[in-house]
């Protein structure tokens, strides 16, 4: 299958792409690690892509574009891949259609991933991260640590990163709704869009977006 994967940010787009490339068995791409592929292997898309972030300035959609379409022409994508991040505009959203329409293929669906705004505010700014370890992450609400500031693992300090305060999320999310949201009016004038609901558990929405994908599946 060849899907697009869209939500706002704290939807838990990042977890979901994981968890749904591995069930659907096709590469999850996303943008961030095309950029970080790219520049780490210092090719000249990446070197292009770097320059512009040393500047302080946003990556050009056909670099962005460039690098989509390079890694969907990797032999493992051949059967079929999950996009997060990318398309982010109406703009890639159409270029992605044209690259697609000249290989001869097609998208099968588009998962928008949907949470309540305040609970995505919620969810990112309660988060608090481990100095000593990135990787061990609490929160104020859902996973509340023994002591107040103090990793359960390792005893480091915890804290907010700035691009978590409630105010960066909120501009986040301006973001989203000025420029990524566009997207899926797009995608649903050509009757791609599935949309589900990305609150509970994990796992559970896991199975309601690889339920809905069958039942697109199905129709088709």
């Amino acid at each position: 299958m060849r899907i697009v994967l869209v939500g706002p940010p704290g939807a838990g787009k990042g977890t979901q792409a994981t968890r749904l490339a591995e069930k659907l068995r096709v590469p999850h791409i996303s943008t961030g690690d095309l950029f970080r592929a790219n520049i780490s292997r210092q090719t000249e898309l990446g070197k292009l892509a770097k320059s512009y972030m040393d500047a302080g300035n946003l990556v050009p959609d056909e670099v962005t574009i460039a690098m989509a379409k390079d890694r969907m022409e990797q032999p493992d994508a051949e059967r079929g891949f999950l996009l997060d991040g990318f398309p982010r505009n109406v703009s890639q959203a159409e270029a992605l259609d044209e690259l697609l329409t000249t290989e001869g293929i097609e998208l099968d669906a588009v998962l928008d991933l949907e949470a309540p705004e305040e609970e995505v505010v919620k969810r990112i700014a309660g988060r608090r991260i481990c100095r000593n370890d990135s990787a061990h992450v609490f929160h104020v609400s859902y996973k509340k640590p023994a002591k107040d500031g103090v990793c359960d693992l390792c005893g480091g300090e915890l804290y907010q990163r700035d691009d978590d305060s409630e105010e960066t999320v909120r501009t986040r999310l301006e973001v989203y709704h000025t420029q990524t949201e566009p997207i899926i009016d797009y995608y649903k004038a050509q009757g791609l869009v599935v949309t589900i609901e990305a609150m509970g558990p994990v796992d559970e929405v896991t199975a309601r977006a690889l339920a809905a994908l069958k039942r697109e599946g199905d129709d088709q």
